[in-house]
């Protein structure tokens, strides 16, 4: 944690709030604040210097300055501790992961207006341990791809994707890039896209290995999602076990009459679907 003052050079480039604009005060600040941590110079757990002195420094009264203060917070980047050693800290907002209509990591993403990044940690064929080809429907004998890796927003690691898909249904996948979204994939070159799903919600212990691919202390919460996926007219082309960061995401899901499905995913079946292979 580091204590900033008003003179800090993380706190340079302030706003000259004496000329005119069309933006108030309190939001010229607050745009003023969220440069200065999307540029780096001002970090998770930084404590601001007190209200009255950075209010002076802005050249604004603290009510001004509150509102500012106020608007961050309701937004996650700003939390208010109270107390001897309290004051008003940065914090990283948690990444709404929203499950609702099966999307994929890339477009949970895309949503938010936050670009996705991928780290492949392995991709290859295996034989299928016997949940994976309970989960998929195959025998242990059929091969199957297992594809690994670690989906990152805001420049740090969010969740590890675990997918496992029926070899027989996805020749060539492999030579794909496997950077973006592997939904896209499915769709596109082999008109095989999940349609529904069911999934299971559940908290995991982070084991080492994973700890260290999340950068978590091990025995950090992890929320596990395990999924199984299907086309349209029931074949299995999924099985994937989901691991996110319980300390940087929040995972929702609507429920309804009439759950939409994610537009990545929407498509009639074809020819290719109507029969498993």
């Amino acid at each position: 944690m580091r204590v900033l003052t008003v003179d800090d050079e993380a706190l340079g480039g302030k706003p000259d709030l004496s000329t005119s604009s069309d933006d108030p005060s309190h939001a010229r600040i607050s745009a003023w604040l969220l440069g200065r941590v999307s540029a780096r110079k001002v970090r998770p757990d930084d404590k601001l210097p007190p209200e009255e002195e950075l209010a002076a420094s802005l050249g604004v009264s603290r009510m001004t300055l509150r509102q500012a203060l106020g608007s961050l917070e309701q937004q996650g980047w700003i939390e208010r501790r109270r107390g001897r050693s309290g004051g008003n800290f940065i914090r990283e907002p948690q990444v709404e992961v929203d499950l609702t209509g099966l999307p994929g990591f890339t477009e949970q993403m895309r949503r938010l207006n936050v670009r996705a990044g991928s780290r492949i940690v392995r991709a290859h064929v295996v034989k299928p341990a016997a949940e994976v080809a309970a989960g998929l429907e195959l025998s242990r004998t059929d091969d199957v791809f297992e594809i690994v890796r670690v989906r990152s927003a805001r420049r740090e690691p969010l969740a590890l994707e675990e997918t496992y898909l029926p070899a027989q249904l996805f020749p060539g996948l492999l030579d794909r890039s496997l950077t973006g979204s592997i939904y896209g994939l499915m769709r596109t070159h082999y008109d095989l896209a999940p349609h529904h799903a069911q999934e299971w919600l559940e908290p995991e212990i982070s084991s080492a290995e994973h700890a260290a691919l999340l950068e978590v202390e091990p025995g950090s919460a992890l929320m596990l999602v395990t999924r199984k996926a299907s086309t349209a007219v029931g074949v299995v082309v999924e099985y994937a076990r989901d691991r996110y960061r319980s300390d940087r995401t929040r995972l929702s899901l609507r429920t309804g009459l009439g759950t939409d499905v994610s537009a990545e995913l929407r498509a009639e079946p074809t020819a290719k679907q109507t029969s498993r292979p």
